[in-house]
């Protein structure tokens, strides 16, 4: 029985991370049984969930090893996440941060800019999301916005732009020159795979949220994102920092690519570790817990 009560404690332990792994699956699976037909129509080839899912833990402990390794050496990381909408950079973004400390790897997402910070130097208001020493930042979207969606939509002159260009390729020389790891990934779909996430879309409550005017703008005008894109790979793609393109059509295969191409970037190894112990309870017989109101709690509807 002793040797029993472990191994319980460990397989509930188990069963409560893989019922989070198909928690977050269930999000690509909540569809109108017209539009799941369709999607397994569309991807005849998809990885079963149970080798996807095992390949996926194996590589979030990878993740948990260059972690460590980034926060005992004070490496500093920036890995920025590019790609139409809907091309699956969230996913990604996700599974990375998933079993990661949040405290040593965050997410910047940041919003359209500011009046004043559409004054500021173009690159002013990334600056202070920067990695200090022991920190991964992943950004989704990043700088790159001048090059696509506010080249496309008007919000930025081609003068502005051409400044854009001639200026990127240095700031990011710099960040390497200060020791900043700069990893860049352009996620790729294809025209017909958006159209198909765009309706997955709109016909799933959970998700409608996901889409906004820019983003169905971005349908209408996909060949004018297609040429930005080609040109901003062309110009942007330099030795210190080049791009990397993950083929997309595939979010489960994206994501195991992604994630295993991001360890094999970084020459992480073990770090030392003190042995963690659990201390006895200090207990003292004089002590009694106080009773507290019944209104402080939660109801116990479930």
């Amino acid at each position: 029985m002793q040797d029993e009560a472990p191994k319980s404690w460990l397989e509930a332990e188990l069963e409560d991370t893989l019922d989070e792994d198909i928690e977050i699956e269930l999000e690509d699976s909540i569809l109108s049984q017209e539009i799941a037909r369709i999607y397994r129509d569309a991807h005849p080839n998809q990885m079963q969930r149970k080798e996807y899912l095992g390949e996926l833990l194996r590589l979030q402990s990878e993740l948990i090893k260059l972690q460590d390794w980034v926060s005992y050496h004070k490496e500093r990381v920036v890995v920025i996440f590019e790609g139409r909408d809907s091309a699956g950079k969230g996913g990604a973004i996700k599974r990375i941060t998933q079993r990661l400390n949040p405290r040593v790897c965050r997410v910047v997402a940041l919003p359209a800019p500011s009046d004043r910070e559409k004054t500021q130097w173009y690159f002013q208001r990334y600056v202070p999301h920067l990695p200090a020493g022991g920190e991964i930042v992943l950004l989704d979207r990043s700088w790159y916005n001048r090059a696509g969606v506010e080249r496309v939509m008007g919000f930025a002159t081609e003068p502005q732009v051409e400044q854009f260009f001639n200026d990127v390729p240095e700031f990011e020389r710099m960040l390497v020159r200060s020791g900043i790891r700069v990893i860049k990934y352009w996620f790729s779909i294809t025209d017909e795979e958006q159209q198909m996430r765009f309706l997955m879309r709109i016909h799933d409550p959970m998700k409608q949220w996901k889409l906004s005017p820019m983003d169905l703008q971005s349908r209408v005008r996909w060949e004018d994102y297609t040429k930005a894109k080609e040109e901003m790979l062309e110009r942007t793609n330099i030795p210190e920092a080049p791009w990397y393109i993950v083929p997309g059509n595939d979010k489960k295969r994206a994501r195991l690519n992604c994630i295993s191409h991001l360890l094999s970037l970084i020459p992480y190894e073990p770090v030392p570790h003190d042995e963690i112990t659990l201390p006895d309870r200090v207990f003292n017989p004089d002590y009694e817990r106080d009773i507290l109101p019944p209104e402080l709690y939660v109801p116990q509807r479930y």
